[in-house]
């Protein structure tokens, strides 16, 4: 009886065992397939909506894309988005929050640039990895080692496309008198950057340069005032709204330089909408464009098309979608979340995307970007360099259409 009891006991130990032994690939698995978090802020709502909302598809796009094709490290991936209604505070709170109280195990790049200089040092003190636009030249200058560009709107390459276009002409055929207007912020003065070292090197006279703060009230004075100096070349390096305004009062007094230059906002498809002909023939800087010939770019123009009727997708849809394509890269090359691995991984290889091959330096930046639009015919079209062009430069721009 005795025996009968410890053979029982026994055979009910090895069932035990066994279950035990199966159930742990079981748990395995479905550890594997807990979500991969990815949080951070966009601007949903306040004075930065329309361009923050494309960011958010673009990034919601490469996330079911890539959920389709089996997750990052092979497990789904999870956006946790919250709305910093443009506030640079919120953004950093919000950053802040998804890191120490959701414990996202990534953190994705918002915007608009004062967002992103902002939220840089609270990625550094966390040591999580924070790819964005960055915010210009002198957020990369401060030793982070977590953040990078991939790649940045910086606006201290924003013009240089256009001036290398320019250098291309005949001196005679050169504007030789600019009025630069400029908002009173870090983003208006990252501009100044290249306007000066190339408007010096051209010896184009900076016969007008002058700061206003935002919101901008009119811009009547500010063209009354390039219209009497003569002056054939236009900067008007504020954002969508001061852009708008400028070029309807140009219009309006019949000032009609060789080349009128837009800070921000002449590349997003609301510019058109909003002044139609008028936003015409305004050159402006990009570091990313979907008429770009790397792999990526054809469907995502056709994903927007089907979903929103468009030609070919918004700038900034594909900036919220190849901010996360390179921290995903990151990721799957380190093949772990463990943040610093993720950054060496990115600091020692190069990362290819819609945006094309980039390899990032010290600073997390990769190397000067340089291409020009201009909107010509209600498009964004690429002008410069040469081997990426989509049309010929309109210039010096024609008159105003009455």
């Amino acid at each position: 009886m005795k025996g009968r009891v410890i053979q029982r006991a026994f055979v009910v130990a090895i069932a035990a065992l066994i279950a035990v032994t199966l159930a742990v690939p079981t748990f395995a698995a479905a550890q594997e397939k807990k979500p991969i978090v990815i949080g951070g802020s966009l601007p949903l709502t306040g004075k930065f909506a329309e361009t923050g909302i494309w960011i958010e598809r673009g990034m919601k796009y490469w996330a079911d894309e890539v959920n389709k094709k089996g997750g990052l490290l092979g497990r789904p991936v999870e956006l946790k988005i919250y709305d910093d209604e443009s506030n640079v505070s919120k953004a950093v709170t919000f950053a802040e929050k998804a890191i120490t109280v959701d414990k996202v195990d990534l953190l994705f790049g918002g915007y608009p640039g004062t967002a992103a200089r902002a939220v840089m040092p609270v990625a550094e003190k966390h040591k999580f990895v924070y790819v964005s636009m960055g915010g210009h030249m002198k957020s990369f200058e401060q030793g982070y080692t977590y953040s990078f560009g991939g790649p940045p709107l910086m606006g201290e390459w924003w013009y240089e496309g256009f001036f290398e276009w320019l250098e291309t002409l005949p001196a005679d055929q050169r504007p030789k008198r600019a009025a630069i207007y400029t908002m009173n912020n870090p983003i208006g003065a990252s501009l100044m950057d290249s306007i000066i070292r190339w408007t010096d090197k051209l010896k184009i006279e900076r016969v007008i340069d002058e700061k206003y703060n935002l919101p901008l009230p009119d811009a009547t004075p500010l063209i009354v005032k390039a219209k009497q100096m003569n002056c054939d070349l236009l900067f008007s390096n504020g954002f969508f709204a001061d852009g708008v305004m400028t070029i309807r009062a140009a219009k309006a007094l019949d000032y009609n330089p060789k080349a009128i230059l837009q800070g921000i906002g002449s590349v997003v498809p609301e510019w058109t909408k909003e002044l139609g002909p008028d936003g015409d023939y305004v050159f402006s800087g990009t570091s990313l464009h979907n008429k770009l010939k790397y792999p990526g770019n054809k469907e995502l123009n056709e994903y927007v098309q089907k979903q929103w009727g468009l030609s070919a997708y918004p700038l900034y849809f594909g900036f919220g979608y190849v901010w996360m394509q390179t921290l995903a890269q990151g990721v799957e090359g380190a093949k772990t979340l463990d943040q610093t691995k993720i950054r060496d991984w990115l600091k020692s290889n190069e990362v290819s995307g819609i945006a094309g091959p980039m390899k990032f330096d010290e600073k997390g930046l990769p190397k000067p970007i340089d291409f020009c639009t201009q909107v010509i015919d209600g498009k964004v079209e690429l002008v410069w360099p040469m081997e990426v062009r989509t049309h010929d430069p309109v210039y010096p721009k024609p008159p105003w259409k009455k």
